[in-house]
């Protein structure tokens, strides 16, 4: 069953543009180095918070990216826009 990764933050406005600047470049590396990355979508909520939901074939491949953490410089772009992580889970789609 394909594992839903649910991951909210917070972005200080003025990087707002440095996160989305490097979403493609963060996706390239997920496509490239991620085995199981299916797809993501990334929603912007109110207050400077953002909300990543993240598709992957199964847990193993889920815990695998999140075992290798920022590795390529589009992920370390990315993740370095991030201010603050607010909460991050994980689910099965049905």
């Amino acid at each position: 069953m394909t594992t839903v990764e649910l991951t909210r933050f917070r972005v200080d406005p003025e990087r707002a543009g440095d996160l989305l600047a490097a979403r493609p470049a963060m996706l390239a590396d997920f496509r490239a180095d991620r085995a199981g990355f299916l797809d993501a979508h990334l929603v912007r909520l109110p207050g400077d918070e953002w909300l990543d939901v993240v598709y992957w074939a199964g847990p193993e491949d889920f815990a695998a990216s999140r075992a290798k953490g920022a590795n390529r410089p589009g992920i370390a772009a990315f993740f370095a826009a991030i201010a603050e992580l607010i909460s991050s889970e994980d689910g099965t789609a049905h």
